[in-house]
Formats: C-alpha cells, sequence, structure tokens
C-alpha cells in the first residue's frame, strides 16, 4: 500500500479545497494517484467546488464571538471568504459563518484544519449553492480577565484582552483606535530587537547617503526610528478620538493594560 504523506494530503486540499480527511480517503482509494483522486472526487459530486477552489476570495466576513467562563473570558475572531461582496451579504452564507463560528467558539477549536475538516461537507454545498469558492481562512483565539471587540462593517476585526479598572466603553474605543490605526505591538518592548536593528540600519543608511556628518545622521535617524516606533505601538500613538493624548495616557487615566490583542482586515496579503 502507497504512503499518504501529508504533502500529498496538502497538495490534493490546495487543488481541490475538500478537507484533510476526504482528500486522505481519496488518495487511499487512488493509491496515491492525485489527477485520479481529483477526478473521483469530481465524480462524487464535487465537481463546482473543484472547479472554483482555485478563485482569489478576497471577499466575506470577519467575525468575532466571546463567551465567559468560571475562571476567564475565551473569545474567538476569524475570517471565512468568498469570491464577492454579493455573496458575502447573502444569508446562507452568513449563517454558514455564523455557525463556524460558534462552533469553534463552544468546542475551543484554534486549528484552521480541524475546523475546515468538520466543515467539509458543509462548506462544499455551500460552493455549490451560491457558485463562488468558499474559504474558511483563518482564526485566533484569546483569553484574559476582560477581553473586548469591534468588528467594523465585518470588513476589519479587533479583539483586545485587558485588565485592571476596565470599563466596557474604553475597551470598545480601544479596539476601534486598533481597527483605524492597525497598530503592531503593545509596548515598544514587545518590538523584536532584528525589527529595530534593521529599521536604525535603514534609517542611518538614507541619512549617510544625504551627505550628512555621521552625528547629524545619527540624530536624524533616531528621529526617524522613533516615529516608526509611534506608528507600530499601540501605547505611543496618539488616540483618535482625542490626539492630545497618547492611548498610553488615557489607558494611565483609567487604571486599564492591555496584554494583547489582534486585528484582521478582511483579505489581507491574498
Amino acid at each position: 500500500m502507497i504512503d499518504i504523506n501529508n504533502n500529498l494530503i496538502k497538495e490534493l486540499r490546495k487543488r481541490t479545497g475538500i478537507g484533510v480527511l476526504e482528500c486522505k480517503q481519496a488518495l487511499i482509494a487512488a493509491n496515491g494517484n492525485l489527477e485520479l483522486a481529483i477526478d473521483n472526487m469530481r465524480k462524487s459530486g464535487l465537481k463546482i467546488a473543484v472547479q472554483k477552489s482555485g478563485r482569489t476570495t478576497s471577499s466575506g466576513l470577519i467575525t468575532v464571538e466571546i463567551i465567559s467562563t468560571e475562571k476567564y473570558k475565551y473569545g474567538i475572531m476569524m475570517e471565512i471568504n468568498c469570491e464577492t461582496d454579493f455573496v458575502a451579504k447573502d444569508s446562507t452564507f452568513q449563517e454558514f459563518a455564523k455557525i463556524v463560528t460558534i462552533t469553534a467558539l463552544n468546542e475551543k477549536i484554534d486549528s484552521i484544519d480541524i475546523l475546515n475538516t468538520k466543515f467539509s461537507e458543509q462548506r462544499s454545498n455551500l460552493v455549490s449553492k451560491v457558485g463562488e469558492n468558499i474559504k474558511i481562512r483563518r482564526l485566533i483565539t484569546l483569553t484574559g480577565n476582560f477581553l473586548g471587540c469591534y468588528v467594523h462593517r465585518s470588513k476589519i476585526g479587533v479583539i483586545v484582552t485587558a485588565s485592571g479598572n476596565v470599563t466596557t466603553d474604553v475597551i470598545k474605543h480601544i479596539a476601534m483606535h486598533i481597527a483605524a490605526r492597525s497598530p503592531r505591538y503593545v509596548s515598544v518592548d514587545d518590538i523584536p530587537s532584528d525589527i529595530m536593528m534593521r529599521e536604525n540600519n535603514i534609517q542611518m543608511d538614507i541619512a549617510m547617503r544625504s551627505g550628512k556628518s555621521c552625528k547629524i545622521s545619527e540624530k536624524i535617524t533616531e528621529g526617524r526610528v522613533n516615529k516608526f516606533i509611534n506608528d507600530i505601538v499601540l501605547l505611543k500613538q496618539n488616540f483618535i478620538m482625542d490626539i492630545s493624548k497618547t492611548v498610553e495616557q488615557l489607558l494611565n487615566d483609567h487604571c486599564i493594560r492591555i496584554n494583547n490583542f489582534a486585528r484582521f482586515e478582511l483579505g489581507e496579503d491574498i
């Protein structure tokens, strides 16, 4: 019996959009022959899903759900894609996205592969119904004493973990700020050293090429690196609802600490 390895399964999934278990079974039945497995899958009624699996899925929905347990709050954020805004607004697609998100939340599923396997049949049926490729693209889970979230028109989603004297309004406003300003890190200490070093080297090289002296170039570099930090660090950014203070000052005023956050924007990096 031929060895059905993970790479073979992954390639079949890439070409068909079908779940792991179904791909493995198809490959076993075809003795590892990829093309034969695809033919057999198409013969079994998966033709439309297979044909459309290569299409770009840059539309869809960002979903966020949060539940409370006895010890902590647990939240999940997901991106589920389709091809057009028309399908994204379709009630059938929206119901599918809701069911997938609630299931992942309640069963604490944090693996896209597991989720795709679990909903493989429903996804294929939906593909056949709406005539577009559907993809459960990514998810992230966060836990904490307090979780807040914000979703902007189902296209940008933010989930935030915080502690301290947290209020629902303040944490929602922070989530809205993150949606608008797209920071990458909570604090300066969270920036990896290699990223800081790379930015410093780039800015120093730019300054030196302008013909400035080494001393002046260092001052220019310091200013540009500080601007870089202020652009990517949440605590250093000016708060969008009151630009007279930074997010850090706002949080200090309310005795709140942001522990972590995640931000999804629909279709980014596709």
